[in-house]
């Protein structure tokens, strides 16, 4: 095995950091210095020309009161005389002094030039007050004198004090987001490889930034339907090109599954959820750290009281439901305590008030999505759930035709349950909104299986015959042509997905049950030709590149210290099914412009969604411990042309923002991407080994194992 590390001082980022504003400062202080001596030279000139037109007092009456002038018209008497003059003597110079500028009042003050000849030759100070002299030219140079020790105090407070690094951060962002030019340069230094190249760190104010999910942009734009809340991404050129720092005081996560009860406070030091929910039971802060009593606005005694009331009405045991889908989760309580009953639950709200409930599920462990039910579908295939669940989601399922109920009804697999607590079920003041809800039902032809209290729980059926003959709330079947598993970035559809465009088997009771399905191959595979063949082959292939990552590179899956990973490249889920026993959860990824494998990942009873790696995805920063990618390059070319759609560099400061510091990076792909890789490595203060003896890849493929180190802000060690 062949391998090489790399780790870049925490120095040079420092001096990285404040080159700019140093380079600024040096050339304020250059302006200042010349202005200063530049105008003092102004007014000395335009002093001598004065001069040169004024004859000057001849009558030493009219010289101003000074030792210099005394001590001229004492000369002729005792020239060699050392004594110092009285007291009387300089009141009677200064009455002869008065007298004279009473009768003379055309008399002008000595000029500058010989003031300062008399100076020089006598080495004695001038008594008189400079009040009646020069007053223009004081003022101006004080002026000057300020301004210039100001700059030299502000140069010392931006340098040694906190409030340097981010001036100097937001600067250098502005700059790169103002030239694109600049960016392009920085972008193509770092792919070089070029010494020295470093991608500076973001400013404080960015530790949760989100790209396409930034409140300043959305906050702009219609609220109708929900779409300022949906994804809505920054070209590249406009996003900032910068690492995401960790909050002050951040540590390395809690891990599971004590973290799924509590995490630390200043990870995410939020208050608002606890300080509004925490009666209800969703969370409460205790000391270093946030508790979760696994309680919810609707469960407020516990989700595992919530769940044994669902067991009455659904076969939650047992392995015939695997995946489930929780719509505005809060801090996903119920998605966490499903996982001791073998379900999968993916959970989604979107970026509100509350700003941070994903985030919070994400630091607990439990699988979760920021995602907004607005104008488009959500990145799930059709028919993926086994169970859709709402506890008080305030989704207006009846709204604008139903529309919503609709993108439900997509993505809940035939013969699955749907079930909504609270509003407006049996809601007070909300009967009319209940009695719509209980319509589409049955437009869509669902079996009400029980309302208990505030909880309905419904059945879909396998099939749409249905349909045309119960047509109640107005509804139609969608196009044949309509694909359902399209949800990339596809406007929500007013029409019933049709169960019968897709080929086999995949409703409830048809599939196997939980873990047979894992790997047994989806009647959805086929969709590929030879989909079979390639799913057997893909299972094995990795399950023996699992077991060399945790017994050759020493990658520590299967520990507490991992516990949420993604595979960006997932093709049918073959990774995420070769570590399913671990104490692991897979958010699987598949390329948008990829073949539409996601739903046989979900038949398997695996999780993902689709994307493009051309955009930021679509969590918070620090989400997770380990990210698997396979064949990178692929996910910024266009696999039709084969061109660059987006480059690496902002695909791998993505992956840094995505991961958690001490987080683990795998990317699989040939040794002239893997060198790429390792420049940029470089550039994102990663250390990383290479190793080019991958079995079966017979020289053909390079894995890079990256860590990202745990850093703070310069401003930290001031």
């Amino acid at each position: 095995m062949s391998s090489r590390t790399f780790s870049l001082h925490p120095f040079s980022y420092y001096i990285v950091h404040h080159y700019y504003f140093a380079h600024f400062l040096h050339l304020s202080f250059h302006f200042v210095h010349h202005y200063y001596f530049a105008l003092l030279a102004v007014i000395r000139t335009s002093a001598s020309q004065n001069q040169r037109h004024d004859p000057g007092p001849t009558d030493p009456i009219n010289r101003p009161l000074n030792q210099e002038n005394w001590l001229i018209e004492q000369g002729s008497k005792k020239a060699n005389s050392s004594r110092t003059p009285s007291t009387k003597d300089w009141m009677s110079l200064g009455r002869r002094q008065h007298k004279g500028h009473m009768e003379t009042r055309t008399s002008k003050l000595q000029s500058p030039t010989s003031l300062e000849s008399d100076h020089t030759q006598m080495g004695l100070l001038n008594l008189q007050s400079s009040k009646h002299r020069h007053t223009r030219q004081w003022r101006l140079l004080d002026i000057i004198t300020a301004a210039f020790f100001a700059a030299v105090l502000l140069f010392f407070l931006l340098v040694f004090t906190p409030l340097g690094d981010s001036l100097a951060a937001s600067g250098r962002q502005t700059l790169l987001r103002s030239d694109p030019r600049h960016r392009g340069r920085l972008v193509a230094l770092v792919e070089l490889g070029r010494q020295g190249t470093a991608i500076d760190a973001c400013p404080a104010d960015t530790v949760d930034h989100m790209p396409c999910e930034d409140p300043r942009i959305n906050s702009q734009l219609s609220r109708e339907m929900n779409f300022y809340r949906e994804r809505h991404c920054p070209r590249p050129e406009e996003t900032p090109l910068c690492l995401i720092p960790p909050p002050e005081g951040y540590r390395v996560s809690v891990q599971w599954p004590e973290s799924l009860h509590k995490i630390w406070h200043d990870n995410m030091p939020y208050n608002k959820i606890a300080d509004r929910k925490g009666h209800q039971g969703w969370m409460k802060r205790e000391g270093p750290y946030f508790l979760f009593p696994g309680g919810g606005t609707m469960f407020p005694d516990g989700a595992v009281q919530y769940i044994e009331k669902l067991k009455q009405y659904i076969p939650i045991a047992g392995g015939v439901l695997r995946t489930a889908l929780d719509m505005g989760c809060g801090v996903a309580s119920f998605g966490g305590y499903m996982l001791a009953e073998g379900i999968l639950t993916l959970s989604f709200a979107p970026r509100d008030s509350h700003k941070s409930q994903i985030q919070f599920a994400l630091e607990r462990g439990v699988p979760a999505f920021v995602a907004m039910l607005g104008t488009r579908r959500l990145p799930f295939p059709g028919f993926s759930f086994d169970l859709v669940h709402c506890s008080r989601c305030l989704i207006p399922f009846t709204a604008y035709n139903a529309t919503y109920f609709l993108e439900v009804d997509r993505l809940l697999r035939p013969g699955g349950y749907l079930v909504i607590s609270g509003p407006p079920v049996q809601w007070a003041k909300q009967d009319k909104e209940w009695a719509d809800l209980q319509a589409v039902a049955r437009s869509l032809c669902y079996e009400l299986i029980v309302v208990d209290g505030n909880t309905a729980i419904w059945k879909k059926p396998v099939g749409d015959s249905c349909l045309p003959n119960q047509n109640e709330f107005g509804l139609s079947l969608c196009p044949e042509s309509d694909d359902p598993s399209f949800a990339w970035y596809t406007k929500l559809k007013k029409c019933v997905s049709r169960t019968s465009s897709l080929k086999g088997e995949f409703s409830i009771g048809k599939i196997p049950k939980w873990p047979d399905r894992l790997t047994k191959a989806p009647a959805r595979a086929s969709v590929m030709k030879n989909g079979i063949d390639v799913f057997e082959a893909d299972k094995r292939r990795w399950v023996r590149r699992v077991a060399y990552y945790k017994n050759t590179l020493n990658v520590k899956l299967g520990s507490p210290s991992i516990r949420n990973v993604m595979d960006m490249n997932a093709f049918f889920g073959g990774f995420a099914a070769a570590i399913v026993f671990d104490p692991v959860w897979v958010m699987n990824v598949v390329p948008s412009r990829r073949p539409s494998t996601l739903a046989v990942i979900y038949d398997r009873g695996l999780i993902g969604a689709y994307h493009d790696w051309c955009e930021p995805f679509s969590t918070y920063p620090r989400t997770y411990d380990l990210i698997h990618v396979a064949a990178i390059e692929s996910l910024v070319k266009d696999p039709v042309s084969g061109k660059n759609r987006c480059n690496l560099v902002d695909l791998m400061v993505e992956i840094d923002r995505m991961l958690r510091p001490e987080g683990t990076v795998i990317v699989r792909d040939s040794p002239e991407v893997i060198e790429k890789i390792e420049r940029i490595s470089r550039a994102i203060r990663w250390t990383f080994s290479v190793h080019v003896k991958e079995p079966e890849s017979h020289g053909k493929e390079s894995i890079l194992v990256a860590t990202k180190k745990l850093w703070k802000l310069p401003s930290a060690s001031h």
